[in-house]
C-alpha cells in the first residue's frame, strides 16, 4: 500500500504517512495518540480555567477523568449505531477503536450530560461547569481531527481546489467512502491511484482554532453564566453543518438519507440562540 498524502495545489508531498508504529509487537495507531494527546492539553486548559472562576482544581480533575472517559464511551456508541451495517457482521469489531470510529457528537451528548450528574452530586453550578468544560473540549477536537489524517477518513466529496487533498484509493478505510465522481477523476502518479478530496478534517480543526480563540476572547466578559458554552454551540453547530455536508461517510439517520451530525448541528445551532436569549433576558432582569 502506497503511504503517501499529497497537496497538488499546495505543492506538498508528504511521503511514508504511516498510521501508527510498534513498540515491540504492539502496534500503537496515531488516531490514538493524538486523541490522548488532545485530552491531555485540553484537561491542563481547563484546570487552569477552572482555577481561575474559582473552583477547587482537585475537585475538577476528577471530574474531567470521569467525564472522559464516558465522552469516549458515548462517541463510540454513537458511531456504532449509526453505522450498525458496518458492524453488524462483525460485532466484536464495535470494540476496536484504534482504527477509529469515534463520533464526536456522540462524546459531546454524553459528556454533557456526565457534567450534568456530576455538577448536580458535587452541588456546583452546572453552567458554569460547562463554560470552564468546553474550552478542553474544543482543543480535543482541534487535535483529534488529525487522527483522522493519519488513518485517511472523514474526508470530503471530491474537488481539485487549492486545498485539494490526493490519497492513495489502496489506504482508504472502506471502499463505499469512494464516490462514482472520485473514480471518475483518478489521479495516477508513479502507477498509484489516487482520490482528490476535500480535506474536511483540516477545514474542521481550523474551524476548531477560530472558535477557541473566540471563547478565549468572551470568557473573562461573559453577561450570564452559560454563555461561553451556548456560543460554542452556535458556532460549531453552523461550522459542523457546512462541514459535514462535505463528507463522504456521513452517518445516516435510520431508513433516511439524512445526516444525522448536520440534523444535530442544525439542532443545536437553534438550542444555543434559543438559550442565549433566554438567558440574555433574564441577565437583564
Amino acid at each position: 500500500m502506497d503511504k503517501s498524502i499529497i497537496f497538488p495545489n499546495l505543492h506538498i508531498t508528504l511521503d511514508n504517512v504511516e498510521k501508527g508504529f510498534y513498540v515491540g509487537s504492539f502496534f500503537i495507531a496515531f488516531y490514538g495518540v493524538i486523541i490522548a494527546i488532545g485530552m491531555l492539553v485540553g484537561v491542563s486548559v481547563i484546570l487552569k480555567e477552572a482555577k481561575r472562576v474559582g473552583f477547587n482544581e482537585d475537585q475538577f480533575l476528577d471530574i474531567c477523568i470521569i467525564t472522559i472517559i464516558v465522552g469516549v464511551i458515548g462517541a463510540r456508541i454513537y458511531y456504532v449505531v449509526f453505522a450498525w451495517d458496518y458492524y453488524k457482521d462483525n460485532p466484536i469489531s464495535a470494540l476496536n477503536i484504534r482504527q477509529g470510529g469515534l463520533a464526536i457528537y456522540g462524546g459531546i451528548l454524553a459528556g454533557i450530560a456526565c457534567l450534568f450528574v456530576l455538577s448536580r452530586i458535587k452541588k456546583l453550578s452546572f453552567l458554569k461547569v460547562v463554560d470552564v468544560a468546553i474550552l478542553g473540549v474544543v482543543i480535543g477536537q482541534i487535535c483529534g481531527r488529525w487522527g483522522n489524517f493519519f488513518n485517511r477518513e472523514a474526508f470530503g466529496q471530491y474537488t481539485n481546489g487549492l486545498f485539494a487533498m490526493l490519497i492513495p484509493t489502496t489506504a482508504v478505510r472502506s471502499s463505499a467512502d469512494i464516490t462514482t465522481e472520485m473514480l471518475s477523476n483518478i489521479v495516477n502518479i508513479n502507477g498509484v491511484d489516487y482520490i482528490s478530496v476535500h480535506p474536511t478534517f483540516l477545514y474542521e480543526s481550523l474551524w476548531n482554532l477560530g472558535l477557541l480563540i473566540i471563547l478565549l476572547s468572551i470568557r473573562k466578559k461573559k453577561k450570564f453564566d452559560g454563555f461561553v458554552f451556548f456560543t460554542y454551540l452556535i458556532l460549531y453547530g453552523m461550522g459542523r453543518f457546512w462541514i459535514e455536508g462535505l463528507r463522504t461517510d456521513q452517518l445516516k439517520l435510520w431508513g433516511t438519507n439524512l445526516a444525522v451530525s448536520q440534523l444535530l448541528a442544525a439542532v443545536l445551532v437553534v438550542l444555543g440562540v434559543g438559550f442565549c436569549t433566554y438567558f440574555y433576558k433574564q441577565s437583564k432582569k
